[in-house]
């Protein structure tokens, strides 16, 4: 069983940053692809970036391309999400998701384990 857990969301100016992070245990953190996912008030959770397990497939959201950058550091099974030139319209709960499969997917469905989220408020 897969446990993540989020950190380092917060309250940020618009155009300032934040770095989001997701730390995994319980499972080969190595063999899968990882995923953000941000959801509004009201609103259904929506994708924002995948990585594959190799590093070599990153995927974003056209609405963040540009300003995030997901990373991972397998020695500290981790995976970031480097948030820049932030606005209030990115004002949300992120969640990271891990996918056994190990290709990193637009699809909720595609992940098995998630972590409880984290707030991001970006102030105008």
């Amino acid at each position: 069983q897969v446990q993540l857990v989020e950190s380092g969301g917060g309250l940020v100016q618009g155009g300032g940053s934040l770095r989001l992070s997701c730390a995994a245990s319980g499972g080969t953190f190595g063999r899968y692809a990882m995923g953000w996912f941000r959801q509004f008030p009201g609103k259904e959770r929506e994708f924002v970036a995948a990585i594959s397990w190799t590093g070599s497939r990153i995927d974003y959201a056209d609405s963040v391309k540009g300003r995030f950058t997901i990373s991972r550091d397998i020695t500290k099974n981790t995976v970031y999400l480097q948030m820049n030139s932030l606005k209030p319209e990115d004002t949300a709960v992120y969640y990271c998701a891990a996918d056994a499969r190990g290709v990193g997917d637009r699809e909720q469905s595609k992940y098995e384990y998630w972590g409880q989220g984290t707030q991001v408020t970006v102030s105008s």
